[in-house]
């Protein structure tokens, strides 16, 4: 079996995978808590300061990603063209002009979903990104191609 499909990412996408990405981590759970804690505090009868420092925690992170997102796609070429993949049982094949870059599934991190995006981890922070508007009804055999290929325990895609 043979999928192929182009992806063009743009802010939005890796502003999707950055969010899933940190608020999937020790310390992006632990800010929101650390905000969370801050906003009850005021309401505790603390002070006041409490819940704006409290808005500002939880605010800070997703508007800086935001921000980092818009940078990498404007200052990043390999962002400007269409990525295309191909995924086979052997792997995943990336290329984008004559750049060709070779994945073997037994390499793959993990697999997830958001509601935007499939999200293939090649590594504990690297990953491509493959936005849903892009697959043009692919999706059910990408999962398929993904849940076949990888241990059940990598992979948390829901369609």
């Amino acid at each position: 079996m043979e999928i192929e499909f182009d992806v063009q990412i743009k802010a939005r996408d890796l502003y999707d995978y950055m969010l899933r990405h940190t608020y999937s981590s020790v310390s992006g759970i632990m800010g929101t808590m650390v905000g969370i804690l801050l906003i009850a505090n005021f309401f505790m009868n603390g002070p006041f300061i409490s819940v704006i420092l409290g808005f500002i925690i939880i605010a800070y992170l997703p508007w800086t990603l935001l921000l980092k997102a818009q940078r990498q796609i404007a200052g990043n070429p390999a962002f400007q063209k269409p990525l295309h993949f191909k995924m086979t049982d052997e792997g995943v094949e990336i290329s984008q002009g004559d750049a060709v870059q070779q994945q073997a599934w037994q390499d793959m991190y993990k697999a997830v979903s958001t509601r935007n995006s499939i999200i293939l981890y090649t590594s504990k922070i690297n990953a491509s990104v493959f936005p849903k508007r892009d697959l043009e009804g692919k999706i059910p055999a990408i999962i398929e191609m993904i849940s076949t290929h990888m241990p059940p325990k990598k992979v948390n895609i829901k369609a």
